[in-house]
């Protein structure tokens, strides 16, 4: 915990460091909560300096959700000493969004904000990606989290009590990758007419499949910009693709990409999506594509560019808008709130169910149909042409139920608070998500500020229940979790 502050005083101190340059007025005070948060890992470290280093199954879930939750607790200290938001539940809330890469925004008015806390708003973002793809490869598999067991084949996990030096050295090498990333979409922004500030912004936002943007209509204040928007759906979707296997590519094993089974559903699922979105927009939306409100149509790329950008926006769970897809017709409504469920590849930045849990369902629901003539037969899951041992079969199956459980329980307490139906089931879908704009009074042309405090704070659960695989958090809530063996 101490080592995570350390590391969040030093992001911003960066963040203290765009605000001089950019002479905001936030200087001193992002300073000031940098130094706060610096002095409290250096403490924290030091009262803990004799105890012992090895990650055990128990620490690793304390380690996971309550880093989590530090990094969120300090995260707030920059709004708070700068008084960019007031009041510590909005703050807790935009910097937890921020953290599990959700997106969820109460700011009514972004455009107004200083350089400095804009640049720390999509830090956050930036970190809490970092973080999730170290979770993804090291942490997880070692917990046997939500099947990503599955994982472990392609990036060793460890096997010991403590972390496996190959582990540190994949989290190195993915790091590295997730930072030349960053750096190419920020020239490449900037080369198709962002400002910088603009572009390092929105790349970090696109790359932690997050979704704050430094402008109040996100996107679609480029709307009139189409490179712009195919260089961050291009972004997008390698941000919820695998980490690991582009790794591969780089390292020029792109048959070993192309043969990954759950890299071609994301990529089928993400084609035939669009196809239906753009069908639908074209003949029976009316898209203006120079405004945030949608509507007219501007030709065929108008309509395959909004629905690409869409599509891929809500299955990699980044969140950024280009138009109210709310008002896209009921049909597109309702599908946008199925594609919320789904979510990006296994070991992406990317929230939601995930790409491979859903094909290891409906693979084993086909293969019951067989078991039920075959009562005899051995047939297993396979996966990438592996067999998948039914451990594993049953903690994704597990996780499903518990994934709508959760969900259906998110949207009741929010009705519990007087949020209409769209509303409720929308934000406890986009929270657990973490997606970002939902529906009802939370559709993209509106932001999470209206919700009551108490329900920015279940929101904020489910976002952090969502982001670290459920598991991980409510296991915590257990009683036998904590009791001495």
């Amino acid at each position: 915990m101490g080592l995570l502050l350390l590391c969040n005083g030093c992001f911003m101190l960066l963040a203290a460091l765009v605000s001089g340059i950019y002479d905001d007025g936030a200087t001193v005070a992002i300073t000031l909560a940098a130094i706060t948060t610096v002095l409290l890992g250096v403490l924290a470290m030091f009262f803990t300096l004799g105890h012992r280093k090895e990650v055990q199954r128990k620490e690793g879930y304390i380690i996971v959700t309550f880093g989590w939750l530090v990094m969120s607790a300090s995260g707030v200290l920059p709004y708070m000493f700068s008084g960019a938001i007031p009041g510590i539940t909005n703050a807790f809330f935009e910097t937890i969004s921020g953290y599990t890469t959700t997106g969820a925004s109460i700011l009514n008015d972004i455009e107004s904000l200083p350089e400095g806390i804009l640049f720390w708003r999509s830090l956050t973002h930036w970190i809490g990606g970092m973080g999730i793809i170290v979770l993804a490869i090291a942490i997880l598999p070692l917990l046997g989290i939500g099947g990503m067991q599955l994982f472990s084949a392609e990036a060793p996990g460890p096997h010991a009590d403590k972390l496996h030096p190959r582990i540190t050295d994949t989290a190195k090498r993915l790091w590295l990758i997730y930072f030349g990333y960053t750096v190419a979409e920020t020239f490449l922004l900037k080369i198709a007419g962002m400002s910088f500030f603009d572009a390092i912004n929105h790349a970090m936002a696109t790359l932690s499949t997050g979704g704050f943007s430094t402008k109040n209509a996100s996107l679609a204040y480029w709307n009139d910009q189409p490179l712009i928007q195919y260089i961050v759906i291009f972004f997008m979707f390698l941000a919820g693709s695998n980490f690991v296997l582009s790794y591969f590519a780089f390292k020029g094993k792109v048959q070993k990409v192309l043969r990954d089974e759950e890299f071609k559903i994301y990529g089928i699922f993400i084609v035939v999506f669009t196809v239906i979105t753009a069908l639908v927009i074209y003949t029976k939306v009316n898209l203006d594509v120079t405004a945030y409100h949608p509507m007219v149509l501007g030709g065929g790329e108008s309509a395959f560019r909004q629905a690409l950008f869409q599509v891929v926006a809500v299955v990699t769970t980044t969140g950024f808008v280009t138009a109210d897809f709310t008002s896209w017709t009921p049909f597109l409504t309702v599908f946008f709130f199925g594609l919320m469920f789904c979510g990006g590849s296994a070991g992406s930045t990317a929230g939601g169910i995930k790409v491979m849990r859903h094909v290891m369902v409906i693979k084993n629901g086909l293969l019951e149909f067989k078991r039920t003539l075959h009562p005899s037969a051995i047939i297993p899951v396979r996966f990438n042409n592996k067999t998948v041992s039914e451990h594993i079969v049953y903690n994704i199956i597990g996780f499903l139920v518990l994934y709508m459980l959760l969900f259906i329980i998110g949207a009741l307490v929010l009705s519990f608070m007087g949020l209409d139906f769209l509303t409720a089931v929308g934000g406890a879908a986009s929270s657990l998500g973490n997606v970002g704009p939902a529906f009802g009074s939370l559709n993209p042309l509106s932001n999470f500020n209206g919700l009551p405090d108490l329900g920015k704070w279940w929101c904020g659960f489910l976002m952090l229940a969502g982001r670290l695989e459920l598991f991980t958090v409510l296991i915590l809530l257990t009683p036998y979790f904590w009791k001495r063996i």
